[in-house]
């Protein structure tokens, strides 16, 4: 079971550094983000469906390029990421 949100967490670390790239780099194809991210490309196409899916980004003729709503979920991200580290740490064993 931990293993399961360990791996979820992390791809959505990788969604939002893909999302960060694409903000601080748009228009950016998927070789581009390849290369700065150095990740694979089957890795950054994958992210780039979902962002596209969830309404983040949208393609354009010249590459990927973020949304409004990029804008919102990155302005309001460090403050979604504590509710769910305070969550956590509700989870812990209480000290002995």
């Amino acid at each position: 079971m931990i293993e399961k949100v360990k791996s979820e967490i992390e791809l959505m670390q990788r969604h939002i550094e893909v999302l960060r790239t694409v903000v601080g780099h748009e228009p950016i194809g998927i070789m581009k983000l390849s290369e700065v991210l150095d990740l694979p490309f089957h890795r950054i196409r994958y992210s780039l469906r979902v962002l596209e899916q969830m309404g983040y980004i949208r393609a354009s003729s010249s590459g990927a390029v973020a949304t409004r709503l990029a804008s919102d979920l990155l302005e309001h991200l460090d403050k979604e990421i504590d509710e769910m580290i305070a969550l956590l740490d509700g989870m812990k064993k209480p000290p002995s």
